[in-house]
């Protein structure tokens, strides 16, 4: 059994009913059912509960005459994200850009909370869960996007092809790189995410202070570089499936 943290005991020692009542919905039995929470599960609720607490003091200071240095910060981000968005997705952007920043901040809040004693970074633990549901999310977000905006018989067609007489050939390869997509997105950030955990794990056990922290500073770009390449190629999936001329 995994090293129960203790935001993980916490959950178990007061809410072990709600968590085996929501698997129970999907009918999942935990392995244990008095201990059904696990690290990652805690984790990016952990995360969550972070993202609306910070959200609702920001959402608090914002301030046109005296902007603080959060403002500043999110609309730093939020600028960016939304040049990206429009980039790649056009003059639409917008219109997802709730979508793509919430991914954005979620992935980058997971990646780095791991950096914090006592805590872990969900996107790391094996099976990769957590990367997983967000790349499923993405999957299932951008053919709904496509459905909504070229209308649902439209947007199937676009997997026979230009060309109808290769449509049976066309079909089969566009449903497999579909479901390529989220497996390629679960992958990527799950095991960038890991290698930069062990890591600084084993320098850690091994070196100095000093040179670990040089280690936990890469961690840190790299939590930031996974979180916006999941962005934008979630970014990219979006603007081909919206595109009219797809």
């Amino acid at each position: 059994m995994e090293h129960e943290l203790w935001f993980t005991a916490l959950l178990n020692d007061y809410l072990a009913g709600v968590a085996n009542a929501i698997l129970a919905l999907f009918r999942v039995h935990a392995h244990n059912p008095a201990r059904p929470w696990q690290n990652f599960m805690a984790m990016q609720i952990l995360v969550a509960l972070i993202l609306i607490a910070l959200f609702a003091v920001l959402r608090r200071r914002l301030s046109v005459e005296q902007p603080g240095k959060m403002q500043h910060t999110f609309e730093v981000l939020y600028d960016f994200l939304s040049d990206q968005g429009d980039e790649i997705v056009g003059h639409q952007a917008n219109r997802y850009l709730a979508f793509f920043g919430t991914l954005f901040f979620f992935i980058l809040f997971c990646n780095l909370i791991g950096i914090i004693p006592g805590f872990e970074s969900p996107t790391m633990f094996m099976p990769a869960p957590v990367p997983a549901g967000c790349a499923m999310a993405t999957l299932l977000y951008y053919n709904i996007q496509g459905a909504r905006a070229q209308g649902l018989g439209r947007y199937l067609l676009h997997f026979a092809g230009p060309v109808w007489w290769l449509a049976p050939l066309m079909i089969p390869i566009e449903i497999i790189s579909h479901l390529a997509r989220p497996l390629s997105l679960t992958i990527r950030l799950f095991a960038n995410m890991y290698a930069g955990e062990q890591v600084t794990i084993v320098f850690l056990g091994l070196v100095p202070v000093a040179i670990p922290a040089i280690f936990m500073g890469l961690h840190v770009f790299v939590s930031f570089l996974q979180a916006y390449i999941f962005t934008l190629l979630t970014m990219v999936y979006v603007g081909g499936a919206v595109a009219t001329e797809h």
